[in-house]
């Protein structure tokens, strides 16, 4: 057995030894307890932390679905208002839609539009489904837009077609109404030839006044018979028959000789002094008609008139002295 002897300054050394072992193992202890603290103390700041970023995040994502809802809700809104207003346009068109539950269907559609309408304008919708039911709603009503879109196109073509169909019609017919009016302006032109053609006439009037002796008379107040004289001339157009002339002498008072006898002439009476019926043969006649004078006359200018078939042939002014 060994025995070590150690003098006081190794004891001293040896006790300095152990107890700066001992402080580093204390010194150790401490280190290991402040970084397990350390630890400890970071894994609270990041706890607190990812609860924080999760509250912050429930927020942002809270307000990102209150956003998101309120746009769909003016977007909704928006589409309302542009069907709204296609129905609007369409509305004034609906006669073309000649069915009955079509257009009870385009009124249904149009009420429940307006109704979603004022919905959405005055209510703040904060559900998802309902934001789901008015878009599946704005689909279905877009699907019957369409249909009457269609439906309007389809009719208002159709219309458009029978009314140019008509237009051609109405350009047709006033074509032949030109033609007809034409022809009939023509017709005209021709009867009015014919009856030009076929009228009679007369040629070298003349009127002057016999006294008592049978004598032409230049002075009017000694005439006992006044005398009117013309020529029928020839005329192969006017058809063959009886033709009566009517005479009229005015006087310079305006009065009509005779005795007030009348004749028809333009839809009225006209009144004569002497008639002469004839049997005409399309040659040229010269005839005579005589009126017996049963007043006084007065000198001053006479108008003498021939009349048949309904034309005056000729009217001239005599003057005839005292």
């Amino acid at each position: 057995m060994l025995v070590y002897l150690y003098s006081k300054s190794d004891l001293l050394v040896m006790k300095q030894e152990n107890n700066f072992d001992q402080e580093m193992k204390k010194g150790r202890r401490f280190v290991k307890m402040g970084g397990l603290l350390v630890v400890i103390a970071l894994l609270g700041l990041l706890i607190l932390g990812f609860s924080s970023c999760n509250s912050k995040t429930d927020q942002m994502q809270a307000q990102i679905d209150s956003l998101r809802l309120v746009n769909d809700q003016l977007q909704l809104e928006g589409e309302y208002e542009n069907l709204n207003t296609e129905f609007q346009q369409y509305e004034n068109q609906a006669q073309y839609l000649q069915n009955d539950s079509l257009i009870e269907k385009y009124s249904e559609a149009k009420n429940k539009v307006e109704k979603l309408l004022a919905e959405l304008k005055t209510q703040k919708i904060t559900s998802g489904k309902r934001i789901k039911e008015l878009k599946d709603e704005i689909s279905s009503l877009k699907k019957l837009m369409r249909h009457y879109v269609a439906v309007i196109d389809s009719l208002s073509k159709e219309n458009a077609g029978l009314k140019a169909e008509n237009k051609e019609i109405k350009a047709t017919n006033k074509q032949l109404a030109s033609k007809v009016s034409d022809y009939t302006q023509k017709n005209e032109v021709l009867s009015q030839r014919m009856e030009l053609a076929e009228k009679l006439n007369v040629t070298g009037l003349t009127f002057s006044a016999l006294n008592k002796r049978g004598k032409k008379e230049k002075r009017i107040g000694k005439a006992v018979q006044l005398v009117v004289n013309f020529t029928v001339p020839q005329n192969n157009s006017t058809p063959v028959g009886e033709k009566t002339f009517y005479v009229r002498i005015v006087s310079p008072e305006g009065n009509v000789l005779g005795a007030g006898n009348t004749f028809p002439f333009e839809g009225g009476n006209v009144v004569y002094s002497e008639r002469k019926t004839i049997d005409y043969d399309q040659q040229e006649q010269n005839l005579t008609l005589y009126h017996n004078v049963a007043s006084a006359l007065s000198k001053g200018d006479y108008i003498v008139e021939v009349f048949v078939d309904n034309y005056r042939l000729a009217s001239k002014h005599f003057s005839m002295l005292k």
